[in-house]
C-alpha cells in the first residue's frame, strides 16, 4: 500500500482539434466565390441591355433559347456541317448513298434552302422591291402605300410583309373591314405579284389586347383580315387559284417585343417555293 502511495499520478491530456479555419470553416470562401460569379454576370447583363438595340437583344436571347434548333437535320455529329464533310456535294449524289444542295432528294428539299431555291428566292426579292420602288414613286398615295410593305426571305418562301404604322392603320379597329390604304395596297401588290407564277398563302397577325377578355378576338380577327386581304387580291386581278392557303396566326408571333404594339398587326403574302 505504501508503494502505491508514492507512484507518479497518471495524467490524461485530451488534445481538441479543430480543422477548417475555426468554428466557420471554409464556407466563406465557397459563398463569396458565388456572389462574385453573380455580380459580374448582373454587370455583363447591364452592359449588354445598355450597348445593344432591340434587334440585337432578340437574337442574343434566340441563340439562348432551346426550343430554336442548331442545325436544321439531326445526325451524329455536332460540327458545322452537320454529319456532312466539305466533300458531301461531290461523294454522295456520285455513289447513290445520298443526296447535296445541289442534286436534292424530295426529303432533303424539306430541310431547308438549297444552291437553287435561294438564286430564286434572290431573283423574286430583287423583282419585287424593284417593282415596289418603281410603284412608290409614281404618287404620293403610292409612296404612303409603300410605307406598309417589307419583304424577306424564308424558308418557305419570298414574304412581302404589310403592316399597321401608329398614324395609318389598314383596317378600321378590331374589324376586318379594310380601310382605304389596304384597297391601294391590295391593287399595288396584284400588279408585284403578277411578276411571278407561284402558288401564294396569305397569313393574317395581330396584337395581343392588354387585358384578359371573355371573349378574346384575335383567333376570329386574323382570320378575317387574312381572308379579306385574298378578297382585295382576287379583286385587283389576282387569280384565285394561285391562293393555296389562307391562315390566321392571332397573337402568336409578335413582331416586337412588346406583343401589345401596334406593328404586331400585320398580313404576310407568301410567293410559296416551287421545290417544296
Amino acid at each position: 500500500m505504501a508503494g502505491q502511495s508514492n507512484a507518479a499520478p497518471v495524467i490524461i491530456k485530451r488534445k481538441k482539434i479543430i480543422s477548417g479555419g475555426g468554428h466557420h470553416g471554409g464556407a466563406w470562401k465557397v459563398a463569396y466565390a458565388d456572389f462574385v460569379t453573380a455580380m459580374m454576370a448582373f454587370f455583363l447583363l447591364m452592359w449588354l441591355l445598355g450597348a445593344t438595340d432591340e434587334k440585337q437583344r432578340k437574337g442574343i436571347a434566340d441563340f439562348f433559347s432551346p426550343t430554336i434548333p442548331i442545325s436544321r437535320t439531326s445526325s451524329g455529329a455536332d460540327g458545322a456541317f452537320g454529319g456532312d464533310s466539305i466533300f458531301s456535294e461531290d461523294t454522295l449524289a456520285r455513289s447513290g448513298t445520298g443526296a447535296s444542295n445541289r442534286n436534292p432528294t424530295a426529303g432533303n428539299k424539306a430541310t431547308g434552302l438549297n444552291d437553287a431555291a435561294k438564286a430564286e428566292l434572290a431573283a423574286q426579292q430583287a423583282a419585287v422591291e424593284k417593282a415596289l420602288t418603281a410603284l412608290g414613286g409614281e404618287s404620293m398615295t403610292m409612296q404612303a402605300v409603300r410605307r406598309h410593305v417589307v419583304t424577306k426571305v424564308t424558308d418557305e418562301g419570298l414574304v412581302i410583309e404589310v403592316f399597321d404604322l401608329p398614324d395609318a392603320t389598314l383596317f378600321v379597329d378590331s374589324t376586318a373591314e379594310p380601310q382605304p390604304i389596304m384597297r391601294d395596297v391590295a391593287r399595288m401588290l396584284a400588279e408585284v405579284l403578277a411578276l411571278a407564277t407561284n402558288d401564294l398563302a396569305v397569313n393574317g397577325h395581330v396584337k395581343s389586347y392588354p387585358i384578359t377578355l371573355i371573349d378574346n378576338p384575335v383567333w376570329d380577327l386574323s382570320a378575317a383580315r387574312a381572308q379579306a386581304t385574298r378578297d382585295l387580291l382576287q379583286t385587283a386581278g389576282l387569280p384565285g387559284k394561285r391562293v393555296q392557303r389562307v391562315t390566321g396566326y392571332a397573337d402568336r408571333k409578335p413582331v416586337t417585343a412588346d406583343a401589345t404594339a401596334v406593328r404586331n398587326n400585320r398580313i404576310e403574302v407568301i410567293l410559296l417555293r416551287r421545290d417544296r
